[in-house]
């Protein structure tokens, strides 16, 4: 199913081990910033990379929270439970933000 939490929210899924963050920016996006422990895979390379593990909960965010919305839906029509990030990296103001 497809849960939308909010950027502040993100903070209580960072550094769980049931907890997979996914990033779908591009590679030069990740590198310049993103969340503590989010793995890189763009949303349009994201197909082809590693399926993903069936036992944790998957968080996407994106730049605003457009593309992490519908990969959202089409991952949690594929059985896996998903959260989106409502506004993406750019509404994220917490502490766990990594910058090169």
């Amino acid at each position: 199913s497809l849960g939308m939490i909010s950027a502040d929210e993100l903070d209580r899924y960072i550094h769980r081990p049931d907890v997979l963050i996914i990033d779908l920016r591009s590679r030069i996006e990740y590198l310049q910033a993103h969340i503590e422990g989010a793995l890189s895979m763009p949303y349009e390379i994201f197909d082809d990379c590693a399926p993903l593990p069936r036992n944790k909960q998957i968080v996407l965010y994106c730049d605003r929270g457009s593309a992490s919305l519908a990969k959202g839906r089409e991952l949690s029509g594929r059985g896996y439970r998903v959260q989106s990030v409502t506004g993406g990296i750019r509404a994220y103001r917490g502490k766990y933000l990594v910058t090169c």
